[in-house]
């Protein structure tokens, strides 16, 4: 118990420092880029960050709905993706955490630095400078619309279809793993220890 909470503090403060890092690289990042793209190309930035954010969520769903039993006799005919979809489901909290949390709030606070960038050139190319306010919740209403009705989408067809979506994502780090001698994930087998001074039942046939 002792060692789950301190594996699980560790893994809470390193998620939580990689995400402010990358949330105000990406922010800064996105403004910083479409001050200077007319309103429409801004807008296709931002439908581009929901995508994402709605595609690392449906991941993470999968990898808490998914099931382990199906992937074992894949494994045990060396199929390649079934140990790294056995190690995602085993470790579907940190999985889950990074994909649903880590990206999909990042993509959340991006797009919403990049919604009022939109606005702003909206509006200046429209020339209606005294409506700021109503581009800006036209804008914002907008993303909220999509990222929520994208989210909505997506958790339906990731539960429905998890164990495929899981087997895809192994297939992608098997492919990482020997392609680039990148292991993101390592299964250890989960082999059962018997206790020793405990003497088997003596047969009686």
């Amino acid at each position: 118990m002792g060692e789950l909470l301190k594996q699980s503090v560790r893994w809470a403060v390193t998620i939580s420092l990689i995400t402010a890092v990358l949330s105000m690289m990406l922010t800064v990042t996105s403004t910083s880029f479409l001050r200077g793209v007319p309103w429409s190309g801004g807008m296709v930035v931002v439908l581009l960050i929901i995508l994402l954010g709605v595609f690392f969520d449906m991941l993470g769903i999968a990898a808490t709905a998914a099931r382990e039993e199906p992937f074992h006799a894949m494994a045990a005919k060396k199929v390649a993706g079934a140990r790294h979809a056995i190690a995602i489901i085993r470790r579907a909290d940190q999985f889950a955490n990074f994909c649903n949390d880590v990206v999909g709030d990042i993509s959340g606070i991006v797009s919403g630095a990049a919604g009022f960038a939109v606005a702003t050139a909206l509006m200046v190319s429209m020339q209606r400078t005294q409506d700021q306010w109503l581009f800006e919740m036209v804008i914002m209403g907008l993303i909220s619309a999509l990222t929520v009705g994208g989210k909505a989408l997506g958790k339906a067809a990731s539960i429905r279809y998890a164990n495929s979506i899981v087997f895809q994502m192994g297939r992608l780090f098997y492919i990482i793993e020997e392609k680039f001698h990148i292991r993101l994930f390592d299964v250890k087998n989960k082999k059962k220890k018997r206790k020793r001074g405990v003497l088997r039942a003596p047969r009686t046939d």
